[in-house]
């Protein structure tokens, strides 16, 4: 009954008002103890008009400095400003200490047709890491822009970057009767925000395809809750499941052809249940008489890992598709939950108690040993960026619900907040598929 007190629970927090449609704005909370020096220099811009549609460097200096690793140097501090690779005087550079610099430009080529090229130098090697051109135009530029900060990235930390990605979450608005609630989709710098879904029926649980074309989400329209598919494109969506009792914790399989559901009938007992959303078909994969959700796939699609109080209290389990007997997963401490998988299947994110707060934590599978990542006392919902290296999370400031990014070793964390607006439910989206 913990448990299932414990889901209801967030369905009550699903209901809370709270303000939307504020723009998240990104603090650096902890830091690496040495940010290494990075100098993105101004772009030229060769097209109509005395100025560029879009400051493409400050764009990617902005996430290089967002990410915790690196420190944009101030434009004021530059001893020149090359926009090409020819031009570039190491020496000037290594007396400000850079280790690292990005030149390029932005050319127009048509009407709406933009053309973005950049270079990456290592100082000290005075040699080129990176150089690459791409196409763009007013709609995408930004995106060209995260793209390229992407590249750079990688190059320097040998993880790729996660700039270009998406953030889905929940929020609402008003009082009483006349509250909306609202599912967002910005970029993971908090712009670019765009309203998937609006309703006067609380709305939970989204979930992103693994082509980051639909989302899967719960909304309690007519008092009933049902789980939704809607095409992100074009505002399409679907019921896929509206069965009596409880409907919820939708998560779409890695080829996007099935969703692991949360399903519980009138007497309130919650399993793990599989639907084909071509066929309709329903697999149910727990028969226990303990609650179980919130199941998440592995990386394969060979297996569920869930939520159960099967043994007492909340932890995590793991089961085959194809069914058998669940194997549980956690064993430190009395409340694990909210499972969710790295997308290179080595990490598991979860809800932890820890001394007495509610914190997000990871577990190394192979391993099995769990490492507490976030300090909040009240963090839910984890979700893996697709990189594997950082997560996502809500958590509580003050009287306000923030959401937080975290790297998997806990050694860099920011904060999204969106004023006095309270936002819930985060998930980070797949890559992008350019």
């Amino acid at each position: 009954m913990r448990l299932l007190r414990q889901f209801v629970g967030t369905l009550l927090l699903a209901i809370l008002c709270f303000p939307a449609h504020a723009e998240l704005v990104i603090e650096i909370t902890k830091g690496v103890g040495q940010r290494t020096p990075v100098a993105v220099v101004p772009f030229g811009w060769e097209g109509n008009g005395t100025t560029a549609p879009l400051d493409i460097a400050g764009v990617i200096a902005a996430d290089l400095e967002r990410s915790g690793r690196f420190q944009a140097v101030d434009e004021k501090s530059m001893l020149q400003k090359p926009t090409a690779g020819v031009d570039v005087d190491f020496d000037d550079w290594s007396i400000l200490g850079t280790e690292a610099i990005v030149v390029g430009k932005l050319m127009q080529t048509g009407e709406n047709a933009y053309s973005l090229q950049f270079q990456l130098f290592d100082v000290f090697g005075k040699q080129q890491l990176v150089g690459y051109r791409m196409p763009a135009s007013r709609g995408t530029m930004r995106q060209a822009a995260h793209r390229a900060a992407d590249m750079i990235y990688e190059k320097l930390t040998g993880i790729p970057g996660v700039f270009g990605t998406q953030v889905a979450y929940v929020t609402s608005q008003g009082q009483g009767a006349g509250k909306t609630y609202t599912l967002v989709v910005s970029d993971a710098d908090g712009e670019n925000e765009n309203t998937i879904m609006e309703s006067r029926d609380p709305i939970m649980s989204p979930a992103w395809s693994p082509d980051s074309r639909r989302l899967a989400y719960v909304s309690f329209e007519g008092n009933q809750s049902s789980i939704f598919v809607q095409t992100l494109r074009t505002g399409n969506r679907i019921k896929v499941s509206s069965l009596p009792g409880i409907n919820g914790s939708p998560a779409f399989s890695p080829d996007g052809r099935k969703l692991v559901l949360t399903l519980g009938g009138v007497d309130g007992n919650l399993d793990i249940n599989v639907l084909d959303l071509n066929s309709r078909e329903l697999t149910r994969l727990t028969t226990d008489r303990a609650i179980d959700t919130e199941g998440s796939w592995s990386p394969d699609g060979d297996e569920i890992y869930f939520t159960s109080d099967r043994s007492g209290g909340p932890q995590i389990y793991k089961v085959d598709v194809s069914g058998g007997t669940p194997e549980r997963i956690t064993f430190e401490g009395s409340y694990n939950a909210r499972p969710r998988l790295s997308p290179d299947g080595r990490k598991l994110a979860l809800v932890h108690l820890d001394r007495g707060n509610y914190r997000i934590a990871v577990m190394d599978i192979d391993r099995r040993q769990l490492l507490v990542v976030s300090d909040g006392s009240q963090d839910e919902s984890p979700s893996f960026a697709p990189n594997s290296d950082s997560l996502i999370y809500a958590t509580r400031q003050g009287r306000n619900g923030v959401l937080e990014t975290v790297t998997a070793d806990g050694l860099v964390r920011s904060r999204l907040a969106a004023g006095q607006s309270d936002v819930r439910e985060p998930v980070w989206s797949p890559f992008p598929r350019y």
